[in-house]
């Protein structure tokens, strides 16, 4: 692990570097962008700064580490293919900075849909879901959670993960915006540790693991790096964890409840289906995300 080492360069060394780094990302087929958010997120150079290039100018420029530790990150990006946010320890997600490591998923942009559509539920439902509980199953950095607690102040969270390393993550990210008193976290699979809560839920949200295992080959290398189990799900086609969570959601949620959760590109088809052949679910609508691809599903308890 690297030791970080606080230093100064000028302003011109790192416009040199940042140069150099420019053209190794564009030979490697990694977006330069990338390279200007990690600038960013170490040194706290903002995008217009960078843009114009203004910060070459200046006599000296405090780093949390010196250049050649720095140029060893950029170098693990091109050449292992590790996620940038690993690498600076934060992603950004809606208005949100939250604490990210290889224990949790990235929070993905497209994840932030079910947040918007859980938001215009409650605005159009007749019953009071912005009060009362609201579960997170498979929490991981607590994105969902605590973007819930942040859209609706009256509820009550509780976010689940299997995984003591992700609650960890998700634990700290809550404390930093306040939101421990209002999250409660558990350890255990999916619904196991709510059983005292059943029949109460107003809301519901899940990002299960539904990749099938086949298409291993066929995902980017940065995947490689997140943690498998968040993002493979079990049966010939990764649904199984979406089955079981369908199967056993009514008797969580009240009645009127609702319910929601993201799938992959092309199984839209057999979410739905399963949601009706379930029984105990209303107005089963599958929308799309922000890329325009149907891979987010809500519901609602009949």
């Amino acid at each position: 692990m690297t030791t970080l080492q606080t230093q100064t360069v000028s302003g011109l060394e790192l416009w040199q570097w940042r140069h150099q780094a420019r053209q190794t990302a564009i030979a490697a087929d990694v977006s330069v962008t990338e390279l200007d958010w990690l600038l960013q997120q170490m040194i706290g150079l903002d995008d217009i700064t960078l843009k114009l290039e203004s910060f070459k100018d200046r006599g000296e420029i405090s780093l949390p580490l010196p250049l050649a530790n720095l140029s060893e990150l950029w170098q693990r990006r091109l050449n292992d293919r590790v996620p940038v946010q690993y690498l600076a320890g934060v992603a950004q997600w809606r208005n949100f900075s939250l604490q990210v490591s290889p224990d949790v998923l990235i929070p993905r942009l497209e994840t932030e849909g079910l947040i918007d559509m859980a938001i215009a539920a409650v605005a159009q439902s007749s019953l009071p879901l912005d009060q009362g509980h609201w579960a997170d199953l498979g929490t991981g950095s607590g994105a969902i959670a605590i973007a819930l607690a942040d859209a609706f102040p009256n509820i009550s969270i509780h976010a689940v993960d299997y995984d003591a390393a992700a609650l960890a993550v998700a634990q700290v990210n809550a404390e930093r915006y306040g939101m421990s008193d209002r999250i409660h976290f558990y350890l255990g699979s999916w619904f196991e540790p709510l059983a005292h809560l059943k029949g109460q839920f107003s809301g519901m949200i899940a990002n299960p693991p539904y990749v099938p295992s086949t298409r291993l080959t066929e995902m980017d290398p940065e995947v490689a790096h997140e943690p498998q189990h968040a993002v493979y799900g079990n049966g010939q086609d990764g649904l199984d964890h979406v089955r079981h969570l369908i199967k056993l959601a009514p008797d969580y949620l009240m009645p009127g409840g609702t319910w929601l959760m993201e799938m992959m590109v092309g199984q839209s088809e057999a979410v739905n289906h399963l949601f009706q052949t379930q029984g105990q679910y209303r107005d089963i609508q599958i929308h799309p995300d922000y890329a325009d691809r149907n891979r987010l599903a809500l519901t609602y308890r009949a």
